[in-house]
């Protein structure tokens, strides 16, 4: 049974952290060369949806987006799939990194 929980898990893990999303990835890491700032991604963007204050300076915007979703065999039966896209700003307000999930 332990084994069974083990193998669950990583076939878990596997899957939230193995795929990407091309068209988050064409929008992020040219944001992320060309310095964007929060004023860009707040002007495009919008709000976030969370900040939090990052340990040696800057700060972590969160925003959380439907992306698609999956229907199940009733025509109103649908989950939503809700994608997490996590920025993080250095000092000077510039885009340093930036994760996602969901997506």
């Amino acid at each position: 049974m332990l084994r069974f929980a083990s193998l669950l898990a990583l076939c878990a893990v596997l899957t939230a952290c193995g795929g990407s999303n091309p068209y988050l990835e064409a929008s992020l890491k040219p944001a992320e060369l060309q310095g964007k700032d929060k004023a860009w991604f707040e002007k495009n963007w919008g709000p976030p949806d969370g900040k939090a204050p990052r340990f040696f300076g800057g700060e972590t915007w969160t925003y959380f987006r439907i992306a698609g979703g999956k229907s199940g065999p009733t025509m109103f039966n649908f989950t939503p799939n809700e994608c997490q896209i996590t920025l993080k700003f250095d000092k000077e307000d510039k885009l340093s990194d930036y994760s996602y999930s969901g997506c």
